[in-house]
């Protein structure tokens, strides 16, 4: 049941990942659910570069670098966990909006259909067994030097991914009574 689905997504860390590859059908398989996700206008504007092999390592180096060459104070930390995520997952998936380039609709909406785009991936990944995690630093503006981004494309982040050892952790929300007003 899909709400079952639902509740039972989680963000799972690289750190959590075993050596296990995603086969190329199921990575295909998680980006045709992606591009089932509600687009207003029809401008379809998510875009997804997959890296696995060497090139999500590349990224890694690439990740680490830039935040040395940017951060004044640079956290051993931070560099390592730059570099080791991608290597970690065993594909990196970076996500990226394509802005329409009449600008037909406020550029929060496409946005926004991106990220439905990703959760569509997300719970793919969760009925696949396979664990899964967006992140967005604020490197992300660099990605231009890493990718050759089309005009009005701009990367909002990754989605790592990888098989898993070991239990999700249930997580715990307030209840929806808290959130919401009802009018008669």
């Amino acid at each position: 049941m899909i709400f079952n689905l639902i509740k039972e997504r989680r963000s799972i860390f690289p750190v959590q990942y075993n050596d296990k590859p995603i086969a190329k059908e199921d990575l295909e398989k998680i980006l045709e659910a992606a591009n089932w996700a509600p687009t207003h206008k029809k401008t379809e504007p998510w875009r997804f570069k997959v890296l696995t092999g060497k090139k999500k390592d590349e990224m890694g180096v690439f990740l680490s670098e830039k935040y040395q060459e940017v951060d004044p104070k640079p956290k051993q930390v931070t560099i390592n966990k730059l570099q080791e995520n991608p290597a970690r997952s065993a594909a990196v998936i970076a996500i990226c909006m394509q802005r329409d380039p009449k600008e037909s609709l406020p550029e929060w909406e496409e946005i926004a259909s991106t990220a439905m785009a990703v959760q569509n991936m997300w719970l793919c990944c969760t009925e696949l067994g396979i664990g899964s995690y967006w992140s967005s630093p604020g490197l992300i503006k660099f990605m231009g030097e890493f990718f050759d981004l089309k005009e009005g494309e701009r990367c909002l982040g990754f989605f790592y991914m990888g098989y898993f050892d070991g239990e999700v952790i249930p997580s715990e929300r307030t209840p929806i009574d808290e959130k919401v007003e009802w009018f008669d």
